[in-house]
């Protein structure tokens, strides 16, 4: 019996170990949004920023076509600036951000919290009960971001 707990041991230490790997690494990282885009999630001075870094080959465009400043409606929408002003309360969660979502060209209050290899993002007006969750994935990094 003891002999069984000791061969145990290792391989439970081992799991502890990989479970707590996979969740350490925090919110910062590339995650994969539902539209299948790469996000990098990444410290900008004080802050967390989120910017396209891959757009899914069934994006629709590659301009930021619905922005509602008809003089930014021409730039690429890889390598944009979605996440802005986010404060890294703890390694698991950003709160008090912006998020532009180039789909509607809409600009939302929004937080992220980190569960397991998920990273749900919620975006708001006023407060976070009128908003809605959208779940991103974690993504292996993109070596090469678009220009």
């Amino acid at each position: 019996m003891r002999l069984r707990l000791l061969l145990l041991m290792p391989a439970a230490l081992l799991f502890a170990a990989n479970g707590m790997a996979s969740t350490s690494t925090g919110t910062v990282g590339d995650w994969m949004s539902p539209n299948k885009s790469v996000v990098r999630v990444y410290p900008c001075g004080s802050q967390v920023c989120m910017k396209i870094v891959k757009l899914a080959p069934t994006v629709p465009g590659n301009k930021d076509e619905k922005n509602p400043n008809s003089d930014l409606r021409d730039r690429p929408l890889c390598g944009l600036n979605i996440g802005t002003g986010f404060r890294q309360v703890d390694a698991q969660h950003l709160a008090d951000g912006q998020l532009y979502d180039p789909e509607s060209g809409h600009t939302y209050s929004g937080s992220a919290a980190i569960d397991g290899d998920e990273l749900k993002l919620r975006g708001f007006i006023g407060i976070s009960l009128l908003g809605r969750t959208e779940v991103w994935h974690r993504a292996p990094a993109v070596q090469s971001e678009c220009r």
